[in-house]
């Protein structure tokens, strides 16, 4: 069976010539100056969904930057974090100054990668240190940088190996429950931890909440009471509000019709993907991709 992700167009990691595979890492003036010969007038151009990981911060001016069709203001000392399969679109980088840092995720270790919880879909996007935790990212961010740029005098082996470990500070940093925006939430209970992997897994599947109540062995109720108090909402409504998310994110950077995308999500037509997507939105499927593809940020 071929699954959504697979048959995504994603932007994948390219490694510039003479730079360690698996990370890069530039300032926003790079950034800019590359989307100038890519794009020209147009900066970067349309949503993207990269296979890779991008963490921004700035150390001056402001950024609007739209991920999975939600505006984060981002202000000196802040922090994004877009993870492979989240849509993104940049908005106007004229007036901002930072540092990107770009790494697959292969590129940290396992243990790192599970502390840091890099492949949780559902971990937050913008992050607000607190004045210390700002100074500790800011060095690891700096270190990381001149390392990236210094390669004379070490082995390409000794130099990845260097990466490798100061990203893994970084990521480390930038995970703790102390750097999201507001009070940190409580840690999610053992069953909406089941039932979000379940549906994470299955939504294009199925949308019936009986499903993944005999699936997982949990009564429909216990899973609602279970994902209301870890997320906010009942167990059926978190199942749409994915399935949701994915038909966005298809409009938004693929060209594919509504029909083809209603079938990926497990729709038994387009007529009626069309109607479950109007409700929400207010709008067809093909005008959500106009209208979000001629966003500007």
């Amino acid at each position: 069976m071929v699954t959504v992700r697979e048959q995504i167009a994603d932007v994948g990691f390219v490694r510039p010539v003479g730079i360690p595979a698996g990370v890069e890492v530039m300032s926003l003036a790079e950034l800019r100056e590359r989307a100038a010969v890519r794009m020209g007038r147009a900066g970067l151009g349309p949503p993207q969904r990269p296979a890779f990981h991008h963490l921004i911060t700035l150390s001056g001016g402001a950024l609007w930057h739209t991920v999975d069709f939600t505006g984060y203001a981002l202000k000196p000392g802040s922090w994004l974090w877009v993870r492979p399969g989240q849509v993104q679109q940049w908005g106007d980088l004229d007036g901002a100054e930072g540092t990107l840092v770009l790494f697959e995720r292969d590129f940290v270790d396992p243990g790192t990668a599970a502390a840091a919880r890099v492949d949780d879909p559902y971990a937050p996007v913008l992050h607000v240190p607190d004045p210390e935790g700002g100074q500790a990212l800011d060095l690891a961010v700096r270190h990381l940088t001149h390392e990236f740029r210094s390669t004379r005098g070490i082995a390409l082996e000794a130099h990845v190996a260097v990466l490798r470990h100061l990203l893994a500070v970084l990521v480390l940093r930038l995970a703790q429950p102390a750097a999201p925006v507001g009070s940190p939430a409580p840690e999610p209970g053992e069953t909406f931890v089941h039932f979000r992997d379940a549906v994470e897994r299955d939504f294009t599947r199925t949308r019936r909440l009986d499903d993944y109540a005999h699936a997982l062995g949990y009564p429909p109720r216990t899973l609602s009471r279970a994902t209301l108090a870890g997320a906010g909402v009942n167990a059926k409504e978190f199942i749409d509000r994915r399935v949701f998310l994915e038909a966005k994110r298809l409009l938004a950077h693929g060209d594919q019709s509504a029909s083809r995308i209603a079938a990926q999500l497990g729709f038994t037509s387009a007529t009626n993907f069309s109607k479950y997507f109007q409700q929400r939105t207010g709008q067809a499927p093909i005008a959500f991709r106009e209208t979000v593809r001629g966003r500007t940020g």
